[in-house]
């Protein structure tokens, strides 16, 4: 526990899930969902928080996989504050252990989760809910020409993105970036991915 959170290590090296502490009475709840000494203390050096981002999406959307450019990178602190998500972290990192590996967790306005992502992890989600509003804090500003994407729907990821549980289940809704992002191993390939060394 860390300032009133639980910390835990994600099994993709570097990213963490959070989990806070959530005080409830008859007016509703109060929670903190981040704090920058737990982070600190987590990761090993303070997150520069550089913009805050929120998206909306409906059932089926599916976001991502986006990465950044290293250096500089963007690490980034997500939780959803409204409906449910499937919170999907992929190493990109070339000559990463976990390289090609990924790990979800589910997001949502019940647990109050959060997951943090350090610079070149890949990073997507998928809605659960009707409607699912996602916040991130990033360590960079948004720069359209350093920002990329892998197919979120590439075999070789084999990612669940749980929308064939949902009842009825939903297909997956992309936009246009990203079903045009290349596969995972064209990527590697044409050298656009980061370097675990770089990162």
């Amino acid at each position: 526990m860390l300032g009133g959170m639980e910390v835990l290590a994600a099994p993709i090296p570097g990213a963490f899930v959070i989990t806070p502490v959530v005080h409830g009475d008859d007016r509703g709840s109060f929670l903190e969902w981040f704090r920058h000494e737990a982070t600190t203390e987590a990761i090993g050096h303070r997150f520069e928080l550089a913009q805050a981002n929120c998206s909306v999406s409906r059932r089926g959307v599916v976001r991502g996989i986006h990465y950044a450019d290293v250096p500089p990178g963007q690490a980034k602190y997500v939780t959803c504050v409204q409906g449910g998500v499937r919170d999907v972290i992929v190493d990109l990192r070339v000559g990463s252990p976990g390289f090609g590996r990924w790990h979800a967790v589910r997001l949502d306005d019940v647990d109050h989760r959060a997951v943090y992502l350090p610079e070149g992890l890949g990073h997507g989600f998928a809605a659960l809910t009707d409607q699912a509003t996602v916040v991130y804090l990033c360590s960079t500003v948004h720069n359209p020409d350093a920002e990329h994407g892998v197919h979120p729907m590439d075999p070789d990821l084999g990612i669940d993105w749980g929308l064939e549980t949902l009842v009825p289940p939903a297909e997956p809704v992309l936009s246009a970036r990203d079903r045009a992002a290349p596969l995972l191993a064209a990527a590697l390939e044409a050298g656009a991915l980061p370097s675990a060394g770089a990162c």
